[in-house]
């Protein structure tokens, strides 16, 4: 008898110390999987949300037990989908911290104050995308995450961009008296044409530029300086092509600039590959040699890839189009002259906006370097009207000064 009860307690034991080991490794697994059931859950307007109790992403986790969540596609959804960790973004500890006193970033403007996150994670770079991070980003559609790619494809490029040496792109001068940093921004609006701003424009510390930006033949108008050029592939490789007869060469070679790359899409990142291995690209641009759009003049330690979370941000806490709420919700997006402005937002003290769309837009040419005057034309990816509403509400609460003529 005592035999078998020996035995029995024997069995008992192992069976125990077999489901203390199962329930383990399952409840390891649950959790590692979290992002491939939230996925799944879909309510019949096309919404997904996540559970609260789940984790939008897990910053320790081992990465060995992670795979990546069935791709999600935009067509499935009938307006943004929104998640519960939609408005979660990656924070930089190191982000610069202003001692200027006239700095925008001391504004008393309650909205904009509820909405800034001046320390938002602004770069793209290796050692950032790993599974889990995927996973929580490629909820979102392009250029505010990788819903609809291909892991391996993205972290190859992904891996290839150099991290900054340092988070802050942009320094305050040498010699400045109030620790300010002066910021111009400048698009292609016609309103720039005959203005006679160029002087104004180069005499500040530092001077954003964006797509074509032409300044040969211009210069009265828009000055000549440019400390950052604000692009994507696409915006880059189109206006070399069709902007030559208006003078645009080359983009911007000055000393020292830096070279800012919005990732708008796949053949963003299959242009990055190329770029930084100096070779040929391969998709979108096959045949095509980035390195060749520099003129010999790319250097890694002054290129940067905005960060989906930074493009995410801005759609979300600034630029929220009713474009959203339809079916070509995939297709909205803010400018890249919009991207740049809020990008020298987050980098300044004090912003100057030239060149940007204003009420009276009808009066002025699409761009400043047309020889014969074009009325503006509102592509549907953009929400131009937004856009006019949005640089007002800045310029009327003093976080930016936007150049108008009346």
């Amino acid at each position: 008898m005592q035999k078998v009860l020996g035995i029995v307690s024997l069995t008992l034991t192992f069976c125990v110390l077999l489901y203390l080991v199962l329930w383990m490794n399952l409840s390891e697994h649950f959790y590692s999987k979290s992002f491939i059931i939230s996925a799944l859950i879909l309510s019949p307007h096309g919404n997904t949300r996540l559970h609260k109790t789940e984790k939008p992403f897990h910053s320790a986790e081992r990465e060995v037990n992670i795979t990546p969540i069935p791709v999600l596609y935009k067509k499935n959804f009938t307006k943004l989908p929104v998640w519960d960790f939609e408005d979660v973004y990656l924070r930089d500890h190191q982000a610069r911290k202003p001692t200027c006193p006239k700095s925008l970033q001391s504004t008393e403007d309650p909205k904009f104050k509820e909405a800034v996150l001046s320390d938002i994670q602004l770069w793209l770079y290796k050692g950032q995308l790993n599974i889990t991070e995927w996973n929580r980003l490629a909820h979102f559609n392009n250029p505010f995450g990788f819903m609809e790619y291909n892991y391996n494809e993205v972290k190859k490029a992904v891996d290839l961009i150099p991290k900054p040496k340092s988070s802050i792109l942009l320094p305050v001068p040498e010699g400045s008296k109030d620790g300010c940093i002066h910021c111009a921004v400048v698009g292609a609006g016609g309103i720039l044409n005959n203005s006679k701003m160029g002087k104004e424009i180069d005499s500040h510390d530092y001077v954003f530029r964006v797509n074509g930006a032409v300044t040969q033949g211009y210069e009265e108008d828009v000055g000549n300086r440019t400390s950052v050029y604000v692009h994507t592939a696409f915006s880059l490789y189109a206006n070399m092509l069709t902007l030559k007869k208006e003078g645009f060469h080359g983009i911007p070679q000055n000393e020292g600039i830096k070279y800012v790359m919005i990732p708008e899409g796949l053949r963003d990142f299959e242009w990055l590959q190329g770029l930084l291995q100096g070779k040929v690209a391969n998709g979108s641009f096959k045949g095509v040699r980035p390195l060749n759009f520099f003129n010999g003049n790319f250097n890694e330690s002054r290129f940067y890839v905005l960060h989906p979370d930074f493009l995410r941000y801005i759609r979300n806490r600034f630029m929220p189009s009713k474009q959203m709420q339809d079916t070509n919700w995939p297709l909205y997006r803010p400018t890249n002259g919009a991207f740049a402005l809020f990008l020298a937002i987050h980098t300044c003290d004090i912003v100057d906006a030239y060149g940007f769309i204003t009420e009276d837009h009808h009066k002025y040419s699409n761009y400043y370097y047309e020889k014969l005057k074009k009325r503006v034309i509102f592509y549907i990816n953009h929400d131009y009207g937004l856009e006019i509403k949005t640089w007002k509400k800045l310029h009327d609460s003093g976080i930016i000064r936007l150049f108008q003529r009346h």
